[in-house]
């Protein structure tokens, strides 16, 4: 199929000349510069598709399987998340189901998935699709927030559990095509998708792995961090053509009037100024934005614009609501304007990416990036150029020339008053006139090749935490926790089985608003955090970016109609409750409940670790055998007696040892216990490679680079000396053991002298020595790695997943 026909039966419309050039142009172009409101979403995902399935062979082999469009703001997923199924449900493409129920009317998991069709998966605070890494070999879509999207590319995913996260990792790093949008407001997260795009080429990666970075205002300088070379790393730049500006129905947007004055009056903090200028401008059945630089200063706004009771439609937009009032404001203020029109209040998440057109703009004071990307949700199309009647107004903030007293707030001083220069004089804000960016972009954190190598080690420290990388994210004062309500009485703490949250429930909170929240001034309030070692919702310690807490509903907080506030005392609602939390032992995609010996499992996981290597060829012939070795003794050390003495036995015994049984596994006697480390160790006794070691050793994210034991783990009573670790201990004995296939495991007496540094006259280099060798490697490195890892444990979780000729219950996914 040519470009211009898939295009249209997939948008409806023809394409403009700079979309076709993209997707048919070689190499493909690293740098968009294209003008807001002219379909740079369309012209990425589109061209990325029709490279991967319908170009020539040649560009659809170093076309990468998985596209990751990374997105600023929450509200710009939601649009890019619904245009991406749209376009593909268009060209019979969509995998999963359409029109489940009104509340989700797009389900990416369908188990009748033709192979040919590409699921769409959502990532967001509080929306993330939890299995997406299900199908690492199959065409996929991730469309979500710098901060979900970023977090996982290093080894640090925000809301979800830690012992998924080299898998995470590893698919991010590995065959994917990232998609940078609205760059401008990404901050240090841009160093970071920079810096990344450098060390996959550095470290090497399986597939290829690229990266477009696109704006409306796109500057090459702003990629130059330390190891970014543009040559190597970005040598293509596309831009809009003087084809594109001819074209019939764009040549309005380029020649839109807009009048451009400044308000007679400086910003306020109660907003009241500002509310009657919006009352005064707005005009009938019109449409009316008023962006501000503040979630605080929206709010104000909205209400004093409410106390004054327009006839209006008044619609609040911010990211510090829920999903379900966030997305009823912002339907609201897409909808055509009634007879009286709307009015909209909001924050920079219409900025980029929103399709929205006002008459009547009014904006603070922003860097002038970002006032360019304003002036474009004014007369979006040109619909009022024949009235020209419309008009942006700008509001300088107070001491704007004092950097004492002015409050900048989230920018600069030095950003607002280069932005104010520009400005003076000036009464056209139409895109032909205005001058073009030349801001420069600072970063207060710069990722380097040392993080990165760290971040490889998840393992938390001796007091439970982790390496923040918020700083490699966001600016510090934009940090959030996830934040739900429930039902849980005064003077008590949450039960034991309280379930985790769904979607509907999260509401992102700054940092600092939540650690002001709890403060000494109101004593009572207290949030609750899921401990995945003792199973429990436990009360809070440190506040850092990425947690998701459970607060008390009569704490307040939050109100539907303005957002979070942290002031209101008024009861939060509870929306629902989704399901039970995962503790340390669990792995919920590899807990099939049927019975199943070590044998049988295993040939499963051979199966489809086989299938996997097969649907990726080439790319994985260097490591095929290894990983199908891995995959036949990654279960061994189930056959270790406290595996076995767990397995509920109510069937008679038919010869080999338990892997799955159909009731659920009983608690083990040692706290901790992890069969795959009885594996590893089995496997060193009998002189497997170390890759394939480590990869039998991390197939449940828990056991990686080091051998530590936990806190509270019970040591050998009968001789305190002995090392223990995981519940294993050394100098247990795993009898012999069939791993199907002709192969077998003979009686093992497993050493734990691998914990230990340095080298043992025995067992040789320690543990740690080994993994930081195979992770150090130059025909791996981290990214190679984490892949393969992810690798083994997809083919565990299927093979978990399958049906048996022994109808056992699954568990839910």
């Amino acid at each position: 199929m040519e470009f211009a026909e898939f295009f249209k039966r997939a948008t409806g419309k023809d394409p403009y000349p700079y979309q076709e050039r993209l997707a048919t142009v070689d190499p493909l172009p690293e740098l968009l510069d294209i003008a807001t409101g002219l379909g740079k979403t369309a012209a990425a995902v589109l061209a990325w598709l029709w490279r991967r399935r319908f170009a020539k062979e040649e560009t659809r082999r170093q076309t990468p399987r998985r596209l990751v469009y990374c997105l600023p703001m929450r509200v710009l997923v939601e649009q890019t998340h619904a245009c991406a199924v749209s376009w593909l449900d268009n060209l019979g493409l969509l995998g999963g189901r359409r029109g489940v129920t009104p509340a989700c009317p797009y389900d990416p998991w369908s188990s009748d998935d033709d192979p040919q069709e590409i699921r769409v998966h959502l990532l967001m605070g509080g929306d993330v699709d939890r299995d997406w890494d299900m199908y690492p070999e199959k065409d996929s879509i991730l469309i979500g927030t710098q901060d979900m999207l970023l977090s996982r590319a290093l080894d640090r995913g925000y809301g979800m559990s830690r012992f998924r996260w080299p898998v995470q990792f590893g698919l991010l790093n590995n065959d994917c095509l990232w998609v940078m949008d609205e760059v401008q407001l990404m901050g240090n997260g841009l160093a970071s998708t920079a810096q990344l795009q450098a060390f996959r080429r550095r470290f090497g990666t399986i597939g290829k792995a690229r990266s477009i970075w696109m704006s409306a205002t796109m500057r090459s300088e702003w990629l130059e961090t330390v190891d970014f070379d543009v040559s190597l790393d970005a040598p293509g730049n596309l831009e809009i053509g003087y084809d594109d500006k001819r074209q019939p129905e764009l040549k309005p947007r380029f020649e839109a009037v807009k009048i451009l004055e400044r308000a007679s009056f400086t910003a306020t903090a109660e907003g009241n100024d500002e509310a009657a200028l919006v009352l005064e401008r707005h005009d009938g059945a019109t449409r009316s934005l008023v962006v501000v630089n503040t979630v605080r200063r929206a709010q104000a706004l909205y209400r004093a614009i409410k106390r004054r009771e327009p006839a209006a439609e008044l619609v609040l937009v911010h990211s510090r609501f829920r999903p379900k009032e966030r997305e009823a404001n912002l339907e609201k203020l897409l909808a055509e304007p009634g007879q009286h029109g709307t009015i909209g209040v909001c924050t920079q998440v219409v900025e980029a990416g929103v399709d929205v057109s006002a008459r009547t703009l009014i904006t603070d004071l922003a860097p002038w990036a970002s006032m360019v990307q304003r002036f474009g949700r004014c007369n979006r199309e040109g619909e009022y150029n024949e009235s020209k009647d419309a008009t942006v107004v700008w509001i300088a903030p107070e001491n704007l020339d004092d950097d004492e007293k002015l409050n900048a707030a989230p920018y600069m001083p030095e950003q607002l008053r280069s932005a104010a220069a520009r400005l003076k004089d000036r009464d056209d804000a139409s895109p032909r006139s205005l001058p073009p960016v030349t801001q420069s972009m600072a970063f207060s954190h710069v990722i380097r090749r040392k993080d990165v190598i760290d971040l490889f080690d998840t393992t938390p420290d001796l007091a439970g935490a982790d390496v923040d990388v918020s700083r490699f994210i966001r600016e510090t004062d934009d940090h959030d926790v996830h934040v739900f309500w429930r039902d849980i009485p005064e003077n008590f703490a949450p039960s034991l089985a309280e379930p985790g949250p769904e979607r509907d429930e999260f509401c992102a909170v700054p940092v600092g608003d939540l650690r002001d929240w709890l403060n000494k001034k109101h004593r009572g309030r207290t949030a609750w955090r899921w401990d995945h070692l003792t199973r429990q919702w436990t009360r809070l310690g440190a506040v850092f970016p990425g947690l998701v807490l459970m607060l008390r509903a009569s704490d307040g907080g939050y109100n539907p109609d303005t957002g979070w506030t942290g002031k209101d005392k008024s009861t939060a609602p509870v929306v629902r409750a989704g399901p039970t939390a995962e503790g340390n032992d669990d792995d919920r995609l590899s807990e099939k409940r049927e019975w199943a010996t070590i044998a049988e499992h295993t040939d499963r996981v051979v199966e489809n670790a086989a299938n996997l290597l097969d649907a990726m060829k080439p790319d994985l012939e260097p490591w095929r055998q290894v990983i199908l070795d891995a995959a036949r003794w990654h279960d061994a050390g189930k056959a270790h007696a406290v595996f076995q003495k767990a397995v509920p036995l109510d069937r008679e015994h038919e010869g080999g040892f338990w892997a799955k049984s159909l009731p659920r596994m009983k608690r083990y006697e040692r706290l901790g216990f992890r069969h795959e480390l009885a594996s590893a160790l089995a496997m060193l006794a009998q002189g497997l490679p170390d890759l394939a070691v480590y990869l039998v050793a991390s197939h449940h994210g828990k056991v990686r680079l080091s051998i530590r034991s936990l806190p509270h783990e019970k040591y050998p009573q009968d001789d305190p000396e002995r090392r223990f670790a995981r519940g294993v201990w050394d100098g247990d004995v795993l009898p012999p053991v069939d791993l199907g296939g002709g192969v077998f495991s003979p009686e093992t007496r497993v050493t734990l002298s691998y914990m230990e540094l340095g080298e043992d006259e025995k067992t040789g280099p320690s543990w740690l020595a080994r993994m930081l060798t195979l992770r150090d490697a130059v025909e791996l490195g981290p990214f190679r790695l984490a892949f393969l890892e992810a690798l083994m444990r997809v083919a565990d979780w299927r093979a978990s997943g399958e049906p048996t000729e022994d109808k056992g219950e699954e568990v839910e996914r």
